[in-house]
């Protein structure tokens, strides 16, 4: 019994120095900030790690007022894309620290 124990804490440590590797990566992950586009970089959104928005620029050759509906479509396909960009470099980061089998995701 007493090598399964001490197999155990071996495990145990294991576990919590990855824990801490995660949790780092999840602060630096928060911290970054990911820029998305739309209709050729005419609308940009710049989100963080968080999936807040923090800016939207809009080149006014997309403003007509007689068109809003083509103008939010825009501001929501550059949003989307700033979500999908962080999201694949949010998965790259924690695979690096978590490698996981092919095809197995990672909880986020």
């Amino acid at each position: 019994m007493r090598g399964f124990g001490g197999n155990m804490g071996g495990l145990m440590a294991q576990a919590q120095k990855m824990q801490a590797k995660l949790a780092k990566v999840q602060e630096e992950i928060a911290a970054m900030e990911m820029d998305g586009e739309a209709a050729n970089g005419a609308v940009k959104v710049r989100i963080n790690g968080k999936h807040k928005c923090l800016r939207v620029s809009i080149a006014p050759s997309v403003v007509t007022p007689d068109d809003v509906e083509m103008l939010e479509d825009l501001i929501q396909l550059a949003f989307n894309d700033a979500t999908n960009r962080l999201d694949e470099e949010s998965e790259v980061r924690m695979r690096k620290e978590v490698p996981l089998p092919p095809g197995m995701k990672l909880p986020f």
